[in-house]
Formats: C-alpha cells, sequence, structure tokens
C-alpha cells in the first residue's frame, strides 16, 4: 500500500526548503549542487523532490531554458506554524496549553526563555 502523503516537510524536504529560503529559487542542478556539499544525492532524487514539494503547494516552478527554476511559495514561519499545529493535533489533542505544558515539564529553559514567556502570558490575560 502506498505511503500517505504528509502536508508538512519530511527532513528531506526542509533541507531542500532551507536551500530554496536562503537562494530565493533554484534550480534542481543549484539544489543539488547544495545538497552535495553535505551528503551524497542524486538529480533525479532532487527532482523528484521538488515535484513532490510542488504538490504540496511548497514551491513554484518557471521554466528557465531547458531546466526548472524553483521558487518558495511558503516562507519559514509559515512552514513553521504548519507543523507546530501538526505536531498540536496529532500528539496533543490540538491544545497548545498542553504541548506548553510539556514543554515546561521535560525541557530545560533559559530564564531570557521564561521571562519571554511569562510577558507572554501576561499579554494573553490583557486580551
Amino acid at each position: 500500500m502506498a505511503r500517505k502523503t504528509s502536508s508538512t516537510l519530511t527532513d528531506g524536504e526542509q533541507q531542500l526548503m532551507e536551500i530554496l529560503w536562503n537562494r530565493k529559487s533554484a534550480t534542481v542542478a543549484e539544489v543539488l549542487a547544495k545538497i552535495s556539499e553535505q551528503r551524497k544525492a542524486a538529480f533525479n532524487t532532487v527532482q523528484t523532490m521538488l515535484r513532490i514539494l510542488e504538490r504540496k503547494g511548497y514551491v513554484k516552478h518557471k521554466t528557465q531554458g531547458r531546466a526548472f527554476r524553483y521558487y518558495p511559495l511558503v516562507n519559514r514561519q509559515q512552514a513553521s506554524t504548519s507543523a507546530l499545529r501538526h505536531l498540536l493535533h496529532r500528539f496533543f489533542d490540538g491544545a497548545p496549553g498542553k504541548l506548553a505544558i510539556n514543554i515546561l515539564e521535560h525541557e530545560r529553559l533559559s530564564e531570557r526563555d521564561l521571562l519571554r514567556l511569562k510577558r507572554l502570558i501576561q499579554e494573553a490575560r490583557q486580551k
């Protein structure tokens, strides 16, 4: 049975998106050259992943000569928000408070982060 396509980014897809976000656009060959600095990858693999990202609505392409130039349609913040919503619904019944409590119970936060959280909680109470 075929695996269901995820609406969020896989690790490999995020790596491609990071390249596109940093460069603003890139061809398959340009993405491949950048990825090859870190790990071995095949042209066809990168091309397929970019097509998947296009189907998911993360990128679009324009023809440039014989190549396609890919452009991000979603910025980092939008992708982050989408992933967070997915996480909330999958593991925390869609309740942001459950996620916040889990983080506070299981992670060590810096004093700076704690102060920022305190300020945000106070602002939320005033709304």
